[in-house]
C-alpha cells in the first residue's frame, strides 16, 4: 500500500494552531478594518542561501499539502482561543467556517532554488492566505533544510548508497519529516520506522553494540543474529577488537556474510584494512558500512576507501551546519479594494538591513544554455518572454482550494536528481562559494 502523503494529520486533529499569535490578531484587525476579503497574494522566497551554499532544495511541498487540507478550527482549538480572549466572537465565527479556498503556485518539490526564488505563491483573500504564513514557513524551512543537506551528502557519495539514521537526534516528528526530505535529496533508505510506514520509504536496521555486549562473547551475538536474520545480514565490528570481529563475523556467516558495519576509529584506515581482511578471508562480496557522526565531508573524504554505503544521522537532521533555510512568507500584491475584479497593486517592505522586498506577482524561470546547463534563475513580474515560457518553475498546487498536485515522493526524488544533474558542474562542490546561479531580475507592471 502506498501511503506516501495521504493527507493525513501529523499528531493532532488541526493543523491549525500550528500559527503565530499575530497571525489570528491580525485576522481580528482586518475584518474589523474591511480589508480582511481584499485579494492578496503571498509569496515564499529567501533572500540568501547559508553560507558557502551553491543551491537550495525544495523540500515539505507534500506535506504543505496536508497541512493546507488540515487546517481546520474545530470546537476545541476555538475554545481555546475564546478562553485565552485571544480574538473576539466576530473572529471566532469566522474561524468556525475557515477553509482555504484560494490558489497555491510553487517549485515542485525536489526541484533547486536560489535567492529571491519565488518557491511558493499563495492567492485568496488576505484573511485566508496570512493565516497559513507559519504552518507553511515551518514545513519549508526544516524539509529545505535538510534535503540540502542530503543532496550535498548524496552527490558526495556518488553511486553508493545513503542510510538515513537520525531520529534520535531530533524531535520524533521531526524525525519522521527529515527522513522525508533525505529522500528527496537522495538518501536510498531509512532506519525510522514512522517514516516508512508513513510515506514508504524502504527502512534497514539490523543491531547495534548492545546486541554484542548483551551476550558472553562477540560469536554468541553474531550467531544469534545470523540464526536470526540470516547470512546476508550486517554485523557490527567495532565493539572490541576489529580485526578479530571481522574473523568471527566469516567465521560464522561464511563468505555469504552481507556485510559488516564499522562505527569508529579512523574510517579510511579501518575500511581500507577491513576490505584487505575481507577478501584475504575469501569474503570478497562482503560489503561495507560506515557510520559515526558523517557529513559530507566526511563522505567525500571516503570516495577513495572501499566503502559501500555510509549512515547519517546528525548532521543531516541537522542540516549539517544550516538546520533552517531562512525563506519568509511577504506580502507583495493586494488589491485597491474587496471587489472581486479591483487591480493588483505591488507592495514591498522597503527597510534597512538587508530586509527588503520586491512587489508583485511573480513567475520564475531557468534560462538554459547552448549545452543545456542552466546559466540563469530569471523572476519577472509582468508577461514572461517568448524565450522562456517553456522554462517556467511554478506549478499549480492548488486551484479553488482544491490539491491538484500531490505526487508519490519517487517523483519529488527523481525531479531533484534532473535537477540538480542541470546545474553547472561546481554546484556539487563542497568548497564555499556563491550561487551557482545568478538571480536576474525583470521589471514590469504586475498584471490583475
Amino acid at each position: 500500500m502506498d501511503v506516501a502523503d495521504l493527507g493525513l494529520p501529523v499528531d493532532v486533529p488541526s493543523t491549525a494552531l500550528f500559527t503565530d499569535q499575530y497571525e489570528l490578531t491580525m485576522l481580528r484587525a482586518a475584518l474589523t478594518a474591511g480589508t480582511a476579503e481584499r485579494r492578496s497574494v503571498f509569496e515564499v522566497f529567501t533572500r540568501r542561501l547559508p553560507n558557502g551554499r551553491r543551491y537550495g532544495v525544495v523540500g515539505g511541498t507534500g506535506r504543505v499539502l496536508d497541512a493546507v487540507e488540515n487546517f481546520r478550527f474545530d470546537t476545541a482549538v476555538l475554545n481555546f482561543l475564546r478562553e485565552r480572549e485571544i480574538v473576539d466572537e466576530e473572529t471566532l465565527q469566522w474561524l468556525a467556517g475557515y477553509r482555504f479556498r484560494g490558489d497555491i503556485w510553487g517549485y515542485p518539490e525536489g526541484e533547486v532554488y536560489f535567492p529571491g526564488s519565488p518557491i511558493m505563491r499563495v492567492e485568496g483573500t488576505f484573511a485566508e492566505c496570512v493565516l497559513l504564513e507559519t504552518v507553511i514557513l515551518s514545513i519549508l524551512n526544516h524539509d529545505s533544510a535538510i534535503a540540502a543537506a542530503a543532496s550535498r551528502m548524496s552527490a558526495a557519495a556518488g553511486d553508493r548508497p545513503l542510510i538515513e539514521m537520525g531520529a534520535r537526534r531530533t524531535h520524533e516528528l521531526a524525525a519522521v519529516a527529515a527522513s522525508r526530505a533525505a529522500y528527496v535529496g537522495g538518501f536510498a533508505t531509512t532506519s525510522d520506522l514512522a517514516a516508512g510506514f508513513r510515506y514508504g520509504i524502504p527502512t534497514v536496521g539490523t543491531s547495534a553494540h548492545a546486541f554484542t555486549l548483551l551476550h558472553d562473547s562477540e560469536r554468541d551475538a553474531f550467531q544469534a543474529q545470523v540464526n536470526t536474520l540470516g547470512r546476508g545480514t550486517t554485523l557490527l565490528v567495532d565493539t572490541y577488537d576489529v580485526a578479530e570481529a571481522v574473523r568471527t563475523a566469516v567465521e560464522v556467516a561464511g563468505t555469504e556474510l552481507g556485510a559488516v558495519r564499522i562505527d569508529s576509529g579512523d574510517l579510511l584506515l579501518v575500511a581500507h584494512r577491513v576490505r584487505q581482511q575481507l577478501d584475504e578471508l575469501g569474503a570478497r562480496d562482503t560489503k561495507i558500512v560506515v557510520t559515526s557522526d558523517l557529513d559530507e565531508y566526511a563522505i567525500a573524504s571516503l570516495a577513495a576507501a572501499p566503502v559501500d554505503a555510509y549512515g547519517v544521522g546528525t548532521q543531516l537532521v541537522t542540516g549539517s551546519g544550516h538546520p533552517t533555510s531562512s525563506m519568509v512568507y511577504k506580502l507583495v500584491a493586494r488589491a485597491e479594494s474587496t471587489g472581486p475584479k479591483a487591480p493588483l497593486v505591488p507592495v514591498a517592505k522597503k527597510s534597512s538591513g538587508g530586509k527588503t522586498s520586491i512587489g508583485g506577482r511573480k513567475w520564475a524561470a531557468r534560462r538554459l544554455d547552448s549545452y543545456g546547463v542552466a546559466e540563469a534563475e530569471v523572476i519577472g513580474t509582468g508577461p514572461v518572454p517568448a524565450g522562456l515560457a517553456d522554462r517556467q518553475l511554478l506549478v499549480e498546487l492548488v486551484k479553488g482550494g482544491e490539491v491538484v498536485a500531490r505526487e508519490p515522493l519517487d517523483a519529488a526524488r527523481e525531479r531533484h536528481t534532473r535537477a540538480r544533474a542541470s546545474l553547472p558542474m561546481s554546484a556539487t562542490q563542497l568548497s564555499r562559494g556563491e550561487p551557482v546561479l545568478p538571480t536576474e531580475y525583470l521589471h514590469e507592471s504586475s498584471g490583475s
